[in-house]
């Protein structure tokens, strides 16, 4: 099993696309059995809880609204190349995404095959239908539609629970220098950061496919297994 490490935002457009490539990449690597765990980068650490109005979010980042035109007209064109309806102008609000990210990790710690869905939902949420996944009741609802049970959920997410593990790893990502996102690290050696296009993982993939077989076939045997000396 090879494992896929993505520090990733659910906020971040860049982040859907990258999403896409992988998927594609690992299309055309179907011998290859993945591990995807899904790691925590805020693109907005500093954002309030209740998020903030969108016009304003774009004023503060980009100084206006003819820039913020420019960088997500690029990334709309993008994003049709992989198969993605950007919707930015129905987006009405930026969160914060502690909570996102906190339903991601329990998520993936008690329901791992619901963890994808999840964060399928979580972006096309956001993109494409501009809901506000800082909202409780709106990831609660994702997590229903990913197979979670909607009551220990809520529960969930109106306590605290995991808070600090999500703002810890935030703050790892930024140890390890990772300062924009996504960026994927294969088998925990070798990273590939940006939304790379598919033919990018493939070296990586063989690479590390290679030397896990390698690992393997060079361990020593066990007493008593096939190929122990006697």
């Amino acid at each position: 099993m090879i494992t896929i490490d993505v520090f990733s935002d659910p906020i971040c457009p860049w982040c859907y696309i990258g999403k896409k490539r992988l998927e594609e990449a690992l299309a055309a690597r179907p011998d290859v059995p993945v591990s995807i765990r899904w790691r925590t980068f805020q693109l907005n650490p500093d954002m309030p809880n209740e998020g903030m109005d969108r016009q304003a979010y774009l004023s503060a980042k980009f100084g206006g609204p003819d820039r913020a035109a420019d960088v997500y007209g690029h990334i709309r064109k993008v994003g049709d190349q992989v198969g993605i309806d950007f919707q930015f102008d129905a987006i009405p609000r930026t969160p914060s995404t502690l909570k996102a990210h906190r339903l991601i990790r329990l998520t993936q710690r008690d329901h791992p095959d619901a963890s994808e869905p999840l964060v399928q939902a979580m972006f096309k949420a956001y993109f494409l239908d501009g809901r506000d996944i800082g909202d409780i009741d709106e990831l609660v609802s994702l997590a229903v539609e990913a197979g979670l049970k909607g009551d220990p959920v809520r529960t969930y997410l109106e306590g605290n629970e995991d808070l600090d593990e999500v703002k810890a790893e935030d703050a790892f990502a930024r140890r390890l220098g990772i300062g924009g996102v996504p960026c994927f690290i294969v088998e925990g050696k070798y990273a590939l950061s940006g939304a790379q296009e598919p033919e990018a993982f493939l070296p990586v993939l063989d690479m590390a496919v290679q030397e896990k077989s390698a690992d393997i076939s060079e361990s020593p045997s066990e007493p008593g297994s096939p190929g122990a000396a006697s």
